[in-house]
């Protein structure tokens, strides 16, 4: 097909798509979705081999947030019955980001609810980020707290932080539709900040709120042009006790087919699997190993994963293999270019794990598709974090 034989050659030379080439992917059918599939796999593969990288969510302050962000658990207004609990300790943070590493993983995320941190919470994140690094020698951390001020960015780089998430969501069109509580321009901001900090950027969406074809693309393009090193692609988890708690939109085909236009668009940065996988692309999650270099292992922010030991039997029955923590993530000309940080691996977080995948299906390669059926809710396979992080049982890793 002469569209994913020119997007494989332009990804290939890191040449930015079209708009419309992007939309065309996204376009595309269900007949056609493993020709997408193989294309995009041709660009990852050249960018990143068959490793697979695992990162590792600790969710150090759980719900009790003033936003107003439609699609996460944690919001103001929530009724979802999430764990709550105010600042962990950093001795409790590092043996669940230990956790993680001893199944696998090589950056912890360290997230926490809230509009942004006070002074005083960038002091106690900088603890916990010293206590992990102690006690795990060659551990990446990244933070992710929300809308940052200034010279908080550098302080957290001080403390040993390798990189700093902060997601777009979703384009600057439909923002307001979603928030109201912080604008767009207030995450651009903060990305920027991270990136003038010297911390390696991380920035995403989430699929599935009910956007179009063009928002996905629009956001997508935005994400391109701040250059963040890795882009965590979150699907919607409806989860009861929300606004978008109805909005069950996806298929797996869609699913893939996003993941395809986002590393056709970002072809050499680190496109991660973030919230929603196992609830939307369900058992076709190996093929998007082929597009996508990294994803989360066990559970999220305020919902569970898939069996950490799951993950790990995909990944190698899938024919690929766990990245190593003294493997570099990023190519080297990003790799270099990014830094010290950056030469670890570039990854992030997507700290809101509650998300899906669009809908809008009209068209194909060839121009022949109809619209696909909505997909039937899956309510089954969404389960409320209780293990872990606040709680006493053991962590999912």
């Amino acid at each position: 097909m002469d569209l994913l034989n020119t997007l494989v050659d332009k990804g290939l030379r890191r040449e930015l798509p079209t708009r419309e080439e992007a939309l065309a992917v996204l376009a595309t059918s269900d007949d056609d979705v493993l020709d997408v599939v193989a294309a995009a796999g041709k660009v990852r593969r050249h960018w990143f081999g068959r490793r697979v990288k695992l990162n590792y969510l600790v969710n150090l302050k759980s719900g009790l947030c003033p936003e107003d962000c439609s699609y996460c658990s944690q919001r103001l207004g929530s009724k979802a019955e999430i764990l709550k609990y105010t600042w962990i300790k950093p001795d409790e943070a590092s043996q669940a980001a230990a956790a993680g590493l001893a199944g696998g993983a090589k950056r912890v995320c360290l997230v926490a609810s809230g509009r942004g941190p006070t002074d005083r919470d960038v002091d106690r994140v900088a603890g916990t980020i010293k206590a992990i690094k102690e006690q795990n020698e060659g551990v990446e951390v990244c933070a992710c707290l929300g809308l940052l001020s200034d010279g908080q960015a550098e302080r957290l780089r001080e403390a040993g932080a390798d990189a700093y998430n902060h997601n777009l969501n979703t384009s600057e069109a439909t923002y307001g539709d979603i928030t109201t509580t912080h604008t767009y321009a207030d995450r651009v901001d903060t990305v920027n900040k991270a990136h003038a900090a010297g911390l390696s950027a991380c920035s995403g969406l989430i699929a599935g709120m009910g956007e179009s074809d063009e928002d996905l693309v629009d956001v997508v393009f935005s994400l391109r042009e701040l250059d963040p090193d890795s882009v965590p692609v979150n699907f919607l988890i409806p989860m009861e006790g929300t606004p978008l708690a109805k909005e069950w939109h996806l298929t797996p085909q869609r699913c893939l087919r996003i993941l395809a236009m986002v590393r056709f668009v970002c072809p050499d940065v680190e496109v991660r699997i973030a919230g929603g996988r196992e609830v939307h692309l369900r058992t076709m999650q190996p093929l998007a190993l082929n597009l996508a270099n990294s994803i989360f292992l066990g559970d999220y922010l305020t919902s569970e994963g898939q069996a950490g030991r799951a993950d790990l039997e995909m990944i190698a029955d899938a024919g690929f293999e766990v990245e190593g923590a003294g493997e570099v993530t990023l190519p080297e000309h990003r790799a270099s270019a990014a830094g010290g940080c950056g030469a670890h691996a570039g990854a992030g977080c997507g700290s809101h794990e509650d998300a899906g995948c669009g809908s809008h299906e009209n068209g194909s390669v060839c121009g022949t598709a109809a619209p696909a059926p909505a997909a039937e809710p899956r309510t089954d396979l969404v389960a409320l974090r209780h293990r872990g992080v606040g709680t006493d049982l053991a962590p999912n890793a």
